[in-house]
């Protein structure tokens, strides 16, 4: 068990700037009596309480509301007081400076967070939800999030765990007590049970491998041969003028990035440059940004002239869409100047036919009915690369195990379970030393 602190810690919980309220919080020993030396109140626990409050030369600071949760009973699980004052810059910084002064100290990034786990208030899942909660980039993050600081995403792990547990317990009874007589299926019984446990552990990480965009918002990646349409419909999708639109092929010599919802979703759109044989040192450094563009988008609305038949950049388009793996919206653009193109070479795409100057709403609304199929999946969703990592290695001593199973080996069996094992419960609480914890509470906000 990682040891726990004996200070008493305080940060503004609230965001930096003008506001109705600001938020004070103290956690540790000392923040009751720090609390009510500036105060001259007595504080009862889950109370709130008006209160004058007062700086150490006795001038009024502020009038606001105090609550105290007394330990256990708190998130961090320690004393915690809350000062609930007007917002804005001075008055929140004042009194942090006053409570500095008698006797707290300025809390870390995510040591609140950080000292919940230590206190067994919550475990590692609970608090990276609590982290990506507050950048959730939908709706349906946000609700996903929620469910995980519940302890949704906990109990599925520990319920892998006890299963893989389970599995090594009659590992070990074969090892010890060979001689006595144990089921002849057991081996078959054990390779079934893991088979199950590999098969949901690979639906889970193959599910979070296509879902991250929920957590960490969409990417998008507009593709196509120059004067395909593609900044028109950047501009269209914006709703205002953000790209150059020009009849000169080459307009667009880099990857343009923007923002927008689409639907609940927030969404990042890249405009690429166009794709085709680079005529200068510029332009070929925007076209090599294109290609990584698609490598790392989420879905590839890829753009063809309907207008014009096929040319040999459209096809090194095709081409790299074939073997992207993504998922790809092929747009037909241009229609209201004629159908010439081949439609039959875009067999087994999702296909759209539109005059993005004119109408792009078919588009949204089709890009809003697959950014929501992502949310509909029933697996459960690994919210961290830290969790996906985990989940990967588990799978690999798994897969491991099975050999040695097979050809009666027991003891590399049982030593590719335990480290399966320890990869499944690294999810919840590592046994690693307090660096990693360090690390990955100090990439939470200041004051939570």
């Amino acid at each position: 068990m990682l040891s726990k602190t004996d200070s008493t810690i305080a940060a503004i919980a609230t965001a930096h700037g003008i506001g109705s309220i600001a938020i004070v919080r103290l956690s540790g020993p000392k923040a009751l009596d720090i609390a009510q030396k500036f105060t001259h109140k007595t504080l009862q626990p889950r109370r709130a309480t008006l209160a004058s409050i007062y700086d150490h030369e006795g001038e009024l600071i502020d009038q606001g509301i105090l609550i105290y949760f007394k330990a256990p009973y708190s998130f961090t699980g320690e004393d915690i007081v809350e000062f609930q004052v007007h917002g804005g810059i001075v008055v929140a910084q004042k009194i942090l400076e006053e409570v500095i002064d008698a006797g707290a100290r300025l809390a870390e990034p995510g040591e609140f967070s950080k000292r919940a786990f230590l206190n067994g208030k919550i475990d590692l899942t609970q608090a990276e939800a609590i982290a990506k909660l507050i950048e959730a980039k939908s709706e349906d993050a946000a609700k996903i999030l929620a469910r995980q600081m519940k302890g949704e995403l906990q109990r599925i792990i520990e319920e892998i765990r006890e299963a893989l547990i389970r599995i090594l317990a009659y590992v070990e009874v074969n090892i010890d007590y060979a001689e006595e007589d144990l089921p002849a299926d057991l081996a078959q019984q054990m390779q079934e049970q893991l088979s199950a446990l590999h098969d949901k552990l690979q639906r889970m990480y193959e599910a979070s491998l296509r879902r991250k965009g929920l957590i960490e918002g969409f990417k998008i990646a507009i593709v196509g041969r120059p004067n395909a349409g593609k900044s028109s419909l950047l501009n269209a999708l914006l709703s205002y003028e953000r790209a150059i639109v020009s009849d000169i092929a080459g307009t667009t010599r880099d990857t343009i990035e923007e923002q927008v919802k689409i639907g609940t979703h927030l969404v990042r759109i890249i405009d690429t440059a166009g794709i085709r044989e680079a005529k200068d040192t510029i332009e070929k450094i925007g076209i090599e940004r294109s290609l990584r563009s698609i490598e790392e988008s989420d879905i590839v609305l890829a753009m063809f002239d309907a207008s014009q038949p096929l040319n040999s950049e459209d096809e090194k388009i095709l081409e790299l869409i074939e073997r992207s793996g993504k998922e790809v919206i092929v747009i037909l653009n241009k229609i209201d100047k004629g159908i010439v193109v081949d439609e039959k070479r875009f067999a087994g795409f999702r296909l759209l036919k539109l005059s993005v100057k004119q109408n792009s709403s078919p588009l949204i609304d089709t890009l809003k009915e697959l950014l929501d199929s992502f949310a509909k999946s029933e697996d459960p969703l690994l919210i961290s690369t830290r969790q996906i990592d985990a989940v990967k290695r588990a799978l690999q001593n798994i897969e491991a195990a099975q050999m040695p199973l097979e050809m009666g080996e027991l003891e590399i069996f049982a030593f590719h379970l335990n480290e399966a094992i320890r990869a499944v419960g690294s999810i919840t609480r590592p046994m690693e030393s307090s660096e990693l914890l360090d690390k990955m509470f100090g990439e939470f906000c200041l004051g939570k």
